[in-house]
C-alpha cells in the first residue's frame, strides 16, 4: 500500500530525545518532573534549534507537584522557549504523553499553531507522601489560622494521642473503583486468558535482550541523550537493562502480588525517573525550516473498559479501531509498539485481538481479529527492560517509532497502550516521503 500524500497543514515529527531511564530512587532522585521535562525540552531544542518558532508545549505527566500542576507552563519557562509560549499539562495515566503528542498533532492540523514541543516526564522519586490524614484534620485549622497560639499547637498535639498512626505509610496505588492493585489486576487477566508465567518470563527475557542489543548496537543513540547528574557523574544509557539476563533465573523469582501467581518483579515494569520530547510542526513550517519530517500520524483511538472486568486489556480495543479509521490492517503495519506494564499483559492484549467474539462484542461488526507477528513486536524491548516513567513512555514510544519510519525499515507502525483506570490508546504513524 502506497503511502498516502501530506499537504502543508499536516502536522508531522521532524525529532525527538528522551533522558535515559533510571530506576526510582537512584541516579535521579534529586531531579523532579519539572527537572526531567526541562532537560529533556533543552536537549531536543539544542539538537533542533528552533526554539524561535515554537509555539506551545503540550506534556504529560501523572505525579504532580501539588503546587504547580501544570508542569508544562514551569518546563517553558524553564528553558529557552519565549515566555508567550502556550503551555498545557495533559494526564491520562500511563498513555499521557501519547495523548500530548496527539493533542499536539490534532491542534496542528486545526491550524492553531505551527510548532509544538510535545512529550512527558514523571519522577516517581519526588512523588509527594501523603500526610495521615488525622494529622491533617487536627492540625490543619491551627496552621492555617494566623492567629494560632503556641498553647493552641500544644493543645491540637495533645489530641494526636496516641502517635502510632501518624507515621506516613507507603501509597498503595490501587484503583478506587475496585481497591485492587494494577498487578492483581493483571494476574487475573492471565489466569482468565490462560497466559502461563513460562510465557510471561518468555517476553520479558527478550524485551532485555532486545533492547540490550538496541543499546549496544546504536539504535537508540538518536533517542537518548547523557544527562549529567553531578560533576563527573553522567548518565549514558537506560539503567534497568539486562543484557546478560538469564531465562532460568527469571523463573526462580517469587510472585509480586499474589501467592501461586505468574507476576514477578522480572516480568514487570520497574518504578522509573525519565523524561521524552518530541518536536512536531506543519509540513509546511518544516520545509521553511529545512528539517525533514519523519513520520506523520495516521490515526489514534483511546478507550475505556469496565476496571472490574479486564483492567488492561484496552488497546486491544483502540488498536482495531485505529487500523479501522486508517483502513488498515496489521499486515499493512511494519513495526508494533505494545507498552509492556506487565509482560501478561502484553499477551492478554495479543490473544483478545486475535478473538472473533472479542472483537464482534468490544469492537463492532466492521472490525477484524488481527495478529501480530512476532518479530515486529517491540523488536527494540519495552517498558519491562526500558523502564516506565509514567508520563513519558508513550512520547519514548513515539519517538522509536518515528525513527524506525525514518530509517526505511518499516512503512507503518502502530502503537498501544494500557492504562490505569481501565483505559487504552493507540496510534499510527507513516514514513512520509519526501
Amino acid at each position: 500500500m502506497k503511502n498516502k500524500p501530506v499537504t502543508d497543514s499536516t502536522a508531522v515529527i521532524v525529532d525527538g530525545i528522551r533522558t535515559p531511564f533510571v530506576r526510582a530512587f537512584q541516579d535521579y532522585r534529586y531531579f523532579d518532573t519539572i527537572d526531567l521535562g526541562r532537560l529533556a525540552v533543552n536537549a531536543l531544542l539544542k539538537r533542533t534549534p528552533v526554539a524561535h518558532a515554537v509555539d506551545a508545549i503540550y506534556w504529560g505527566g501523572v505525579l504532580f507537584p501539588s503546587t504547580t500542576p501544570n508542569i508544562a507552563r514551569e518546563i517553558a519557562l524553564e528553558t529557552n522557549l519565549k515566555p508567550t509560549v502556550d503551555a498545557m499539562t495533559v494526564t491520562r495515566a500511563c498513555s499521557s504523553s501519547l495523548l500530548s503528542v496527539t493533542q499536539a498533532a490534532a491542534a496542528i492540523e486545526r491550524g492553531e499553531f505551527d510548532v509544538i514541543v510535545a512529550g512527558g516526564s514523571d519522577s516517581v522519586s519526588n512523588a509527594e507522601v501523603a500526610l495521615p490524614k488525622k494529622l491533617i484534620r487536627t492540625m490543619a485549622p491551627v496552621v492555617m489560622n494566623s492567629k494560632s497560639t503556641p498553647m493552641d499547637y500544644i493543645t491540637s498535639l495533645a489530641q494526636l494521642a496516641p502517635f502510632t498512626d501518624l507515621i506516613p505509610q507507603m501509597p498503595r496505588v490501587a484503583e478506587r473503583s475496585t481497591g485492587e492493585l494494577m498487578g492483581e489486576a493483571a494476574e487475573n487477566m492471565c489466569r482468565r486468558a490462560g497466559i502461563s508465567r513460562e510465557a510471561q518470563d518468555e517476553l520479558a527475557f527478550k524485551s532485555h535482550k532486545h533492547a540490550a542489543e538496541a543499546i549496544e548496537t546504536g539504535r537508540f543513540a538518536a533517542e537518548v541523550f547523557p544527562v549529567e547528574v553531578k560533576p563527573g557523574h553522567t548518565i549514558y544509557r537506560d539503567q534497568i537493562v539486562r543484557g546478560s539476563i538469564e531465562y532460568k533465573k527469571l523463573g526462580q523469582l517469587k510472585p509480586a502480588f499474589r501467592r501461586g501467581g505468574t507476576i514477578t518483579a522480572g516480568n514487570a515494569s520497574a518504578l522509573t525517573d525519565g523524561s521524552a520530547a518530541t518536536l512536531l510542526m506543519s509540513y509546511r513550517k518544516a520545509k521553511e525550516l529545512g528539517l525533514k519530517p519523519r513520520a506523520r500520524f495516521l490515526s489514534w483511538h483511546y478507550s475505556g473498559v469496565d476496571p472490574r472486568d479486564q483492567l488492561l486489556v484496552g488497546p486491544a480495543i483502540s488498536m482495531p479501531i485505529a487500523l479501522l479509521r486508517a483502513n488498515l490492517t496489521m499486515e499493512d503495519i511494519g513495526m508494533v509498539e505494545i507498552h509492556e506494564a506487565f509482560a501478561g499483559q502484553v499477551l492478554c492484549v495479543l490473544k483478545a485481538m486475535e478473538s472473533a467474539d472479542f472483537i464482534k462484542f468490544h469492537v463492532g461488526k466492521d472490525a477484524l481479529p488481527q495478529e501480530v507477528s512476532p518479530e515486529k513486536l517491540n523488536k527494540y524491548g519495552g517498558s519491562v527492560a526500558i523502564g516506565h516513567p509514567f508520563g513519558a513512555t508513550g512520547a519514548r514510544i513515539v519517538n522509536t517509532a518515528a525513527n524506525e519510519l525514518f530509517s526505511g525499515k518499516a512503512d507503518r507502525a502502530i502503537i498501544g497502550i494500557c492504562a490505569a483506570g481501565g483505559l487504552g490508546a493507540a496510534a499510527i504513524l507513516e514514513r512520509v516521503d519526501t
